[in-house]
């Protein structure tokens, strides 16, 4: 499964460590992404979706 939230499709975003003396190397950030047991389609199913996603309330959760 990739990390993507199933509900807005965040993914990692790209950039550069910079060092003190200006070296860049890549890194990677990962969005916080948490396992949820959500409503879909009328059923319970268990997704990744971020935090923000959850927060918001775009996540019909099941308990």
């Amino acid at each position: 499964m990739a990390r993507v939230c199933a509900i807005c499709g965040k993914g990692r975003s790209v950039g550069h460590n910079v060092s003190h003396a200006n070296n860049k190397t890549k890194r990677i950030w990962q969005p916080n992404l948490q396992a949820v047991r959500a409503r879909l389609g009328g059923q319970a199913k268990k997704i990744l979706v971020c935090t923000q996603c959850i927060h918001s309330g775009r996540v019909e959760k099941v308990a």
